[in-house]
């Protein structure tokens, strides 16, 4: 939808069912409140809807906002059927810092709340202006308060990450503390919501019949259920996989290469590999500066009768900027290189620009899938 500080603004189909569900509910509560207003309610009701999904971007844009200015990276931030999200890539440093990111979020909504109260005050609480205050004043104080709940991946679940983290010293121990708190929330939500609305707790008469809006209540608490119960187990492996990013090390699964002119025929440049123990193919100029890498999936397509009839060059894809890869290079910042320029094999080069090796794709992902089936 546009750009806000620099961060992409995205709305998910599934923000069109949530709003045309808002416009309908609310619409039939304006008829209980404004009769007068006939069907043009519903057109109230939609920009009730669309007003409050940029009560729900101000939250997010807070999130982002803050991960800016602690030089944290955002790739989008993305409004969707239960609100919003800011996709921030790294990990706060510091359990202060996180804590701070997690929390300026309900505050905002807070501060909504509070600016929606204020201005109600000098208008007409049975008028449609009056209305859509109070709604959006009780809407953002139910966004804070729902968010403020102490489980992942709610801001109050960061929250309590945060404050777990400072305690322990250990970001992963902040993380299962929440998951798990947030997966008991769930379960709660799943049988507490349907009992409080059946009970009248929650503002509404007590009902003993099962009518549609206990199975809609009931739908909703399971909706929500799943989406904190899915978003806490998602915490859990986002963190274990952050925790064995740094096991991932360029110099590590480097393959040695050997370096090869463009014309050498394949199966000579092969004779030379086996002898060096090496497992790929530089093809370089004839000052030994590389040119391109051979592609290993067109060395297996090639059969073994043809190889001596068939140049490496043939077979090489040529060296991009963004494929020539630090031998130092590790854990989050190995794989952000890896992710600019999608490839099936890189360059690895030391700092002098001495060629290091070959870098499959392949292997830092086997590496990547085996660290995350070691125990945390």
């Amino acid at each position: 939808m546009g750009r806000l500080f620099g961060v992409p603004v995205y709305v998910a189909p599934s923000w069109f069912l949530v709003a045309a569900l808002i416009t309908w509910v609310f619409g039939g509560q304006l008829e209980r409140v404004l009769p007068e207003l006939g069907a043009a309610r519903y057109l109230v009701s939609l920009f009730f809807a669309v007003a409050f999904y940029a009560s729900v971007l101000v939250h997010e844009l807070a999130h982002t906002v803050a991960a800016l200015r602690y030089k944290l990276p955002v790739r989008r931030i993305q409004l969707q059927f239960f609100g919003g999200v800011s996709e921030i890539e790294k990990e706060a440093e510091t359990p202060g810092r996180e804590f701070v990111l997690a929390f300026v979020g309900p505050l905002l909504s807070l501060v909504l709340a509070g600016l929606f109260y204020l201005a109600m005050q000098p208008v007409d609480p049975g008028t449609v202006p009056g209305v859509l205050l109070a709604g959006l004043m009780i809407s953002n104080l139910l966004v804070a308060a729902f968010n403020l709940l102490p489980g992942l991946p709610l801001d109050g679940g960061r929250m309590l990450r945060a404050v777990v983290w400072k305690l322990t010293g250990k970001p992963m121990s902040g993380t299962i503390a929440a998951a798990w708190v947030g997966r008991a929330l769930a379960v709660s939500v799943l049988i507490g919501l349907p009992l409080l609305t059946q009970s009248g707790a929650l503002g509404r008469d007590a009902v003993d019949n099962v009518g549609m809006d206990t199975v809609m209540d009931a739908l909703l608490a399971a909706i929500l259920a799943a989406i904190i119960w899915t978003g806490a187990g998602n915490s859990l492996r986002v963190a274990r996989l952050r925790e064995h990013l740094p096991e991932l090390r360029a110099r590590a699964l480097t393959r040695r290469a050997v370096p090869v002119p463009g014309d050498t025929p394949l199966s000579e440049a092969l004779r030379r590999a086996n002898a060096a123990g090496a497992r790929a193919l530089v093809v370089v100029d004839a000052d030994g500066n590389p040119l391109s890498l051979v592609r290993e999936a067109a060395i297996v397509g090639v059969p073994e009768h043809r190889r001596p009839w068939v140049a490496v060059s043939s077979l090489a894809q040529d060296l991009t900027d963004g494929m020539r890869v630090s031998a130092e290079l590790a854990g989050e910042d190995l794989l952000e290189v890896l992710r600019a320029t999608p490839a099936t094999e890189y360059l690895v080069v030391e700092e002098t620009g001495a060629i290091y090796g070959v870098l499959s794709a392949a292997d830092v992902e086997r590496a990547f899938v085996k660290a995350m089936a070691r125990p945390s």
